[in-house]
């Protein structure tokens, strides 16, 4: 009984965070929501534990709002409809919102509910991801883009992992929608992260180049004490 309490309480908690997620995400609209961390630590207050909530954002003045408003609202709101432990938002600047996924997600649905075409659309979110540096990205547009049938287009760049723990510890996944006329379009935005070391990929060394890169970290050591 107890293991199936804590199992129930680990099930709760996440299904909350991800309401919380939503949450926010749809009172933030145009800021560029890009990720929200959760973290708990000890208020040094009270002694007592503390939920700290951080958001992302493109556009971070748009979650604070003129002299700190909305971000008051929004966590007074968290602190009454949400059960968590002394609840504090926090907002951080994306410092490339190209390479969010989220962000991107939102640009290109925003962009065909504006009348961009969905190929138009996917194809230069792409070639913009891969140029500010990612190593690769697979875009994803479901729904019903041209007529009366659902279909699927997707655009692929670069290099990219699609299951196992290399994606998910590679991969930034971004979801959104986009309301047309015709009906409702989901875009999938999944990006390699640029720098990526896959498991698969080594360097080999000759006994000279492995002298010099000792010698530096032996240097680098020095100047650090």
């Amino acid at each position: 009984m107890g293991k199936q309490s804590t199992l129930r309480a680990i099930v709760d908690r996440n299904v909350e965070r991800h309401l919380v997620k939503e949450f926010l995400m749809n009172n933030t609209k145009g800021s560029g929501f890009g990720s929200l961390k959760f973290e708990r630590v000890l208020n040094k207050n009270n002694n007592k534990p503390q939920d700290i909530l951080t958001v992302t954002a493109d556009r971070p003045g748009m979650v604070i709002g003129s002299k700190g408003k909305i971000i008051k609202e929004l966590q007074r709101r968290l602190n009454e409809e949400f059960s968590l432990l002394q609840p504090k938002l926090m907002v951080e600047e994306i410092e490339n919102a190209t390479l969010n996924a989220q962000v991107m997600a939102e640009k290109i649905a925003s962009a065909m509910e504006r009348g961009w075409y969905y190929r138009r659309a996917g194809a230069s979110a792409a070639t913009n991801i891969m140029d500010a540096g990612a190593r690769g990205v697979l875009i994803t547009i479901a729904g019903k883009l041209t007529g009366s049938r659902n279909r699927t287009q997707k655009f692929l760049l670069g290099h990219v992992k699609f299951c196992g723990e290399t994606a998910l510890q590679h991969m930034d996944k971004g979801y959104s929608v986009a309301v047309k006329k015709l009906g409702t379009i989901g875009v999938t935005v999944e990006i390699m992260r640029s720098g990526t070391r896959l498991p698969h990929e080594i360097s080999i060394f000759s006994e000279e180049e492995l002298r010099i890169r000792e010698s530096q970290a032996e240097v680098e050591a020095e100047a650090s004490e």
